[in-house]
């Protein structure tokens, strides 16, 4: 599994690149990491409670390392498959 969206994901929402992340929003094949990128750009722009812009940032952050985790799970699988 590439885990490059993943990294990508990680890497800009730690620099504050929102540009780049919305980028990464429509470009990704996971639909799931762009609805949670969606959600958390519109809190960070619109939402006046910080608290909701702290929600949607830990539940992107939450998922990226749930998909993370899953994903290697799927590779361990395949590999023993193969073998």
């Amino acid at each position: 599994m590439e885990t490059v969206d993943y990294d990508k994901a990680l890497y800009y929402t730690h620099r504050s690149q929102w540009d780049n992340l919305l980028i990464l929003m429509v470009r990704t094949k996971d639909d799931m990491l762009s609805k949670r990128i969606e959600q958390f750009l519109h809190a960070y722009n619109f939402e006046n409670n910080y608290g909701e812009v702290e929600k949607k940032l830990y539940s992107l952050l939450r998922y990226i390392d749930h998909a993370v985790e899953t994903g290697h799970e799927f590779e361990d699988a395949e590999y023993a498959y193969l073998t």
